[in-house]
């Protein structure tokens, strides 16, 4: 069985070089690239997702990944796309962070003839070979059950939103969630502005929603930073005990105060940029060697409480 699982793994390191054009005698006689292609890396999400990328490929000694910046400007992003096919890259990785759609990025790469992964964002317009992430209405569906049920159909749950409105991401995890409420005596109240997916701009939400609204019952963020701010703001008004919180995402700091004794921090639906940067990494490796992907792949998000956190709690996480 041992050397069965060598020779596979040779003969797979011999195909991933034949699919890129090069002989098939080592893994050492082709460097293999991986764009990484960001719009932004303003985040712990996605300097998360970029940085199990990088990890993944340190357990191969040829291949080197090439990550880009775009510090949020799409026309960046197609410069940085375009510096990449100059440099004959054998694969992209793609994380379109907040935006909708990057069709010059996309017909620059479509163009050179080199297969794309998108990750967490799935982009319009332009073609691409796979995606994979999370179903953010689905989750929000998860979130909205778990609401309900703590709830027992009957209450108030405010509603802090990242932005912008056309923002697909964010507005799929809250119709997710309000679609649960259908059908019962729970209230959903909106924020009127945007937490732009941050703990201060949660925070500065919660307040505003704290000055309106004192019966509260509940808080549902479409990110566990803006929670995690919000948390800060419903503590500092006494109001801890009167309401519980859920969100989107499960980022490590997010999970140890799920668990933390007296926490009225009660859920987050998974939706890990490490597992994801990981999915992603390894699906263009399956790609270079001659596999054919699923064109779209929604990953596992399960519901996180107190009751299991511990399963998806690990502190050397980058996320």
């Amino acid at each position: 069985m041992k050397l069965f699982g060598q020779l596979r793994n040779a003969a797979m390191a011999g195909l991933a070089l034949a699919t890129l054009g090069a002989t098939p005698v080592s893994a050492q006689d082709k460097e293999i690239k991986i764009g990484m292609v960001n719009l932004s890396l303003c985040c712990a999400y996605f300097v998360g997702m970029d940085a199990a990328v990088k990890d993944e490929a340190t357990r191969f000694s040829n291949i080197k990944v090439l990550s880009t910046d775009a510090n949020g400007d799409v026309a960046k992003l197609t410069s940085d796309v375009e510096d990449l096919v100059n440099q004959d890259v054998d694969v992209f990785i793609v994380s379109g962070a907040w935006i909708e759609a990057a069709p010059a990025a996309l017909e620059a790469i479509n163009q050179a003839g080199t297969p794309v992964v998108m990750v967490d964002r799935l982009l319009k317009g332009g073609d691409f070979t796979a995606w994979v992430g999370p179903d953010n209405r689905a989750i929000g569906e998860g979130i909205g059950d778990y609401v309900v049920d703590r709830l027992g159909g009957k209450g108030k749950v405010a509603i802090i939103r990242g932005g912008p409105a056309d923002n697909t991401i964010g507005s799929n995890r809250s119709e997710g969630v309000q679609s649960k409420f259908e059908g019962t005596e729970i209230e959903a109240i909106v924020a009127p502005g945007w937490g732009e997916w941050s703990a201060d701009g949660g925070f500065t939400q919660m307040e505003d929603m704290l000055s309106k609204h004192d019966d509260l019952d509940a808080v549902f963020c479409e990110n566990d930073s803006m929670c995690l701010g919000a948390q800060k703001a419903i503590a500092d008004a006494g109001k801890a005990e009167q309401m519980f919180i859920a969100s989107v995402d499960g980022e490590m700091g997010t999970l140890k105060e799920i668990m933390r004794e007296g926490s009225n921090y009660g859920a987050t639906g998974r939706n890990s940029s490490d597992q994801i940067g990981r999915a992603g990494f390894n699906r263009a490796m399956a790609i270079l060697a001659g596999g054919v992907p699923e064109k779209e792949t929604a990953l596992p998000s399960p519901i996180i409480t107190k009751d299991n956190a511990v399963k998806y709690y690990d502190e050397n996480s980058k996320f």
